[in-house]
């Protein structure tokens, strides 16, 4: 494939044009799939908004040398449609790097390649609306489509002029939010205290790395690489760091080959199929699937400790699984107590740190108020989440004729797999089949060598509705009237 030709200016989205067949809410990799995907697909008229100004993947934790922890094929279109232009071998081929590539034989690529990966497919999608801030989303019976206001954002991110859209269909993929805590919050919105969330590791470094002693809590990947980051920059036998975790090991994340079929579409339609209850004990129990860590980054952190004592000295670290953080205050100004207990032996400490570095995590990122108008009409869970059907769509009242389908924020229906780079195309895939009504991308009918239960439950055809209570179908018509 040869590099897209770059496009002219965008048009700003306008209420008085024909309705969008898809408004996308969000532009994170999910959705940069989506709008890769559906940029070939004629009869679709799309638009996706974002209220930051350019496209940006974790960037407070673009560690250098980090790698992402799927293959390179995780792109955002290969695993749906590998003749995409949009694919990373092809942005590789615009690049000129397709050979060097290819002699340094890596499977799995830096985070920072897939970051300029993703950024210059968004360069090259004029579907794309970036410095849009979505205020509200309602339903509009008369007109039969969702009325989504936005402000439009100057360069410094204040309110320029306020706009509406309205569109038949929605998808939602807002990301994750970083998790803080509850003991540690107000530490970590107090100012001048040192204590920041590992999604602004890299903002904050210079400053981590000067103070005399760093405890890092939290056991992922993201924790991992911190702490092997800190401790080859700090002076051999006065590393003075702690790394603490709530979980009873520091373990690697299941990397087997059967293990990763978790990350399948024949896992995600199984898990779906559970009971409610059967699902919510099963996720904490699958932690070591995409909470634990690359194993070579473990290999890494303890071949740096061995080096350090070869000389007969024990490096100044401290690494203690199994605890968590019962509360935490300031100590004069600047240093922090840390109240810990430890679950197995039932004992508790104190810890005085210099500054804290909060790898804990990500939750899905609350839409509440996005969708305040239409929560009357959203089924939920005994839980009092959304219910999510098989094509990644929220269950909606049958008075609701348009579909809202949801990206990164069904792991409580869809399982592990939810958030993971391996099935972003997948999904993509089967939101745009959902949405059009055709099968524009075929999807495997089988994906894991795995049989996930005695009576495997066959694959959701992708125009399907699945709709609890509503036989409705979320589709666009496929001779689209001029409006």
């Amino acid at each position: 494939m040869t590099t897209p030709s770059a496009p002219g200016t965008p048009s700003q989205p306008n209420a008085q044009e024909r309705p969008l067949d898809l408004a996308g809410i969000g532009i994170g990799p999910s959705n940069l799939s989506l709008a890769a995907l559906a940029q070939p697909l004629d009869e679709l008229h799309t638009a996706f908004y974002d209220e930051n100004h350019t496209f940006h993947w974790h960037p407070g934790i673009l560690i250098e040398g980090s790698a992402i922890q799927v293959p390179f094929l995780a792109d955002l279109v290969t695993l749906a449609d590998p003749a995409s232009p949009w694919t990373f071998l092809n942005y590789l081929k615009s690049r000129e790097r397709l050979y060097p590539f290819y002699f340094a034989e890596r499977f799995h690529i830096q985070r920072a390649e897939y970051d300029a990966y993703c950024r210059w497919v968004s360069q090259h999608l004029p579907a794309l609306h970036f410095g849009h801030h979505i205020d509200a989303i309602r339903w509009n019976p008369e007109r039969v489509l969702f009325e989504i206001d936005y402000t439009q954002l100057d360069p410094d991110g204040e309110a320029e002029a306020l706009g509406r859209a309205y569109a038949r269909n929605i998808v939602l993929g807002v990301g994750t939010t970083p998790h803080i805590p509850e003991p540690l919050r107000p530490l970590a919105e107090a100012h001048g205290v040192p204590v920041i969330h590992s999604a602004d590791y890299l903002r904050h470094r210079d400053r981590l790395l000067a103070a005399e002693h760093i405890t890092v809590v939290g056991s992922g990947q993201s924790g991992a690489e911190i702490f092997l980051d800190l401790l080859r920059h700090r002076p051999a036998g006065r590393e003075r760091l702690h790394w603490v975790a709530r979980t009873p090991a520091f373990a690697p994340m299941e990397r087997s080959r059967l293990g990763l079929e978790h990350f399948t579409p024949d896992y995600t339609h199984y898990f779906h199929a559970l009971p409610e209850g059967v699902r919510d004990q099963l996720l904490p129990r699958q932690w070591q699937l995409h909470k634990g860590m690359d194993p070579a980054t473990i290999t890494a952190i303890h071949d740096e400790l061995y080096r350090r004592s070869l000389h007969g000295d024990w490096p100044d670290t401290t690494l203690i699984p199994g605890v968590f953080v019962r509360t935490a205050g300031r100590v004069g100004t600047t240093r922090v107590e840390l109240h810990l207990e430890h679950a197995e032996q039932g004992t508790r400490s104190r810890l005085t740190t210099d500054a804290v570095i909060l790898a804990t995590g990500y939750r899905e990122r609350r839409v509440d108020t996005l969708l305040a108008a239409l929560d009357p009409y959203i089924r939920r869970d005994s839980a009092g989440r959304p219910r999510v059907d098989a094509q990644q769509r929220l269950i909606l009242d049958p008075l609701v004729k348009g579909a809202i389908h949801v990206q990164n924020a069904q792991t409580h229906t869809h399982g592990v797999g939810s958030t993971d780079l391996g099935l972003t195309a997948w999904r993509s895939a089967t939101i745009l089949n959902s949405i059009t009504g055709t099968e524009h991308y075929r999807l495997p009918q089988r994906t894991a060598f795995t049989t996930f239960g005695l009576e495997p439950r066959p694959t959701p055809r992708p125009h399907a509705s699945t709709a609890a209570g509503s036989e409705q179908r979320h589709t666009i018509p496929r001779q689209l009237p001029v409006h």
